[in-house]
């Protein structure tokens, strides 16, 4: 708060009123004088997470058929999310406390409801290291050929995205990147990413293309039929990874042009590294 002597003059009080050898007492004063209450800077409300467990019960009920399952949480931790804050706004008094996303995946709502709970969501990570791998879950296959352990993350992530959850989101992302995977399994993945995620989201879209385009030139025959079928159901990625290629190899031929390699017509073997390609973890092994 600023010291009330810097303050404008009140309207109605001309501001030489105040003879210069006054100023002392008068700045003294000034609080009583202006009428003005002091105010204390308020304290942030405490809520514990006992609040939070005497606030009502809504059931999030998603997915069909077998997939189908009903989360009862509480509605104070709920409400974290701004989705599903509005749609507790429009409960009817009265009627049912529920909300319905038949269209998401059960397992990604579980995950959903122990972040909120939480601020976490299994596997996590062993340890506060930036690049800590993640416990060990038993549900992924050793050999992932179908993208089993990247599309756990995935969902969690296009769901986030949904509830408005951008740190979920965030921590989602950073698993993906310590996901161990194979070819066929990367591929499953990409398939995902492509048909479920945003086409603006190039935080989740850009590694993908960016992977297969330093790695297709040696993967794609450990998975051929399916590489050559993701590229013609998904044009965009065929498009991102072609564009990434050659905007490495036009860097590679201006860098070997400049430092006096001729016209800079040299093979390309295809690019070491693409921007937004990396891995915390490797994420390709050989099936």
């Amino acid at each position: 708060m600023a010291d009330i002597e810097d303050q404008t003059p009140i309207e109605g009080t001309p501001a030489d009123d105040v003879e210069m050898g006054d100023q002392g007492d008068a700045g003294a004063g000034a609080g009583e004088e202006t009428g003005l209450p002091e105010i204390e800077p308020e304290a942030p409300k405490l809520v514990l997470f006992a609040d939070l467990m005497k606030s009502p019960i809504v059931e999030v009920i998603v997915g069909t058929g077998e997939g189908k399952a009903t989360y009862s949480a509480h509605e104070a931790v709920l409400v974290k999310s701004p989705a599903f804050a509005r749609q507790v706004a429009e409960f009817a008094p009265g009627g049912p406390r529920q909300i319905r996303m038949t269209d998401v995946d059960m397992d990604a709502m579980g995950s959903v409801i122990e972040y909120l709970y939480t601020g976490e969501y299994f596997p996590k990570k062993i340890s506060s290291a930036r690049d800590a791998p993640l416990e060990k879950d038993p549900r992924q296959p050793s050999a992932d050929d179908d993208g089993t352990g990247l599309l756990v993350h995935a969902r969690i992530y296009t769901l986030a995205d949904r509830l408005q959850l951008p740190d979920l989101k965030s921590l989602a992302h950073s698993k993906i990147h310590r996901t161990a995977s194979t070819a066929k399994g990367e591929l499953a993945y990409a398939r995902y990413v492509y048909k479920e995620s945003n086409p603006e989201d190039i935080t989740i879209r850009k590694p993908v293309a960016a992977f297969w385009a330093t790695r297709s030139f040696s993967l794609r025959h450990d998975a051929e039929p399916e590489f050559k079928a993701m590229c013609l159901e998904f044009p965009m990625f065929s498009y991102d990874v072609l564009q990434l290629v050659l905007d490495q190899q036009e860097k590679s031929r201006g860098h070997r042009g400049g430092a006096g390699g001729g016209d800079g017509e040299t093979s390309h073997r295809g690019p070491t590294v693409v921007p937004g390609s990396s891995r915390k973890r490797a994420r390709v092994g050989q099936t």
